[in-house]
């Protein structure tokens, strides 16, 4: 059975085979004219740059002083890199890093396990009502969070959980409806006699699962855990209904206390507002870009079924 698994992990997916994608785009390239390649990159530049301009304004604007902070332009002049050092000494930012890491990580993980788990499900076996009950879960994609943000707080209540950072991240245990059918997508495009070679060999249903399944939709995977971890990096809503000490707070509900505390209705000094906007974006962008080669091949290759 082993030698089995390692034969099917080791052959290529012709969905996501290495250069595949790579030498297609190569050829449909080649045969377009000049000038509509000229024009394509001059539409991607052109776009990649109006994104980008407030970003840019918002890390000119952190490093200038508080009287020239909403002067214009994009450069920081004059230059007061000291707005940084304040923010941090101004607010725990380091603790609020470090609880949003945990929590992010505890949410992608919890998230992307489970949806692996229920999406192989979907994907592997085949049972009357299947094709229904995977329709009623994507349905729940259609419930607002405010239809169950009241319910879903009783049942942290009930448990003694608010207060704590559990509520942020233990949810996603159950799954997202989203995220299964991403990586069930996947799961189909990859060959069902890998699957039965390995039974035959008698693996079990676990096996197949961590030895077979894991190691090929790792990109899908990879996918999963990036959106998961940039939604809870993000998340205001959780952190404002269950959080009450500070200690515990992650980066958008301390942008909050931040906000409060030194913008509309506090000192004014909005200096220290957007340097702590800046301190957390940066770490998402980071993160994109370690990781931009297994995240765009995920994209590229959910959904194909060959």
């Amino acid at each position: 059975m082993t030698a089995t698994v390692q034969r099917a992990v080791a052959a290529p997916v012709p969905a996501s085979a290495p250069g595949g994608a790579d030498r297609r785009a190569a050829a449909e390239e080649s045969g377009r004219p000049l000038w509509q390649r000229v024009l394509f990159v001059v539409a991607l530049v052109g776009a990649a740059v109006v994104f980008m301009l407030p970003f840019v304004w918002l890390i000119g604007a952190s490093l200038r002083p508080r009287e020239y902070v909403f002067s214009g332009g994009f450069l920081p002049t004059p230059f007061a890199p000291e707005n940084y050092a304040d923010a941090w000494q101004a607010v725990p930012m380091v603790t609020w890093l470090f609880n949003s890491v945990v929590v992010g990580t505890a949410a992608a993980l919890a998230v992307t396990l489970s949806s692996a788990w229920v999406a192989f499900g979907f994907a592997y076996f085949r049972f009357p009502g299947r094709d229904v009950l995977f329709g009623l879960v994507l349905a729940t994609m259609m419930l607002p969070f405010a239809v169950t943000m009241i319910p879903t707080y009783l049942i942290w209540t009930e448990l003694r959980l608010t207060g704590t950072q559990v509520p942020l991240w233990a949810g996603n245990l159950f799954g997202s409806a989203f995220y299964i059918f991403l990586l069930r997508q996947f799961l189909l495009s990859l060959p069902r006699e890998y699957f039965e070679a390995a039974r035959v060999d008698g693996a079990s249903y676990p096996q197949l699962f961590w030895k077979l399944a894991f190691p090929l939709i790792r990109p899908a995977l990879l996918v999963a855990f990036i959106f998961e971890f940039k939604a809870s990096w993000t998340d205001l809503m959780k952190p404002l209904i269950y959080l009450r000490d500070e200690e515990l707070y992650t980066l958008p509900r301390g942008l909050k206390v931040v906000l409060d505390r030194f913008g509309y209705g506090g000192e004014q000094q909005w200096e220290i507002v957007l340097a702590g906007s800046v301190i957390a974006t940066v770490p998402m962008l980071v993160l994109f870009f370690l990781a931009q080669r297994h995240f765009v091949e995920g994209i590229a290759t959910t959904g194909r079924k060959g």
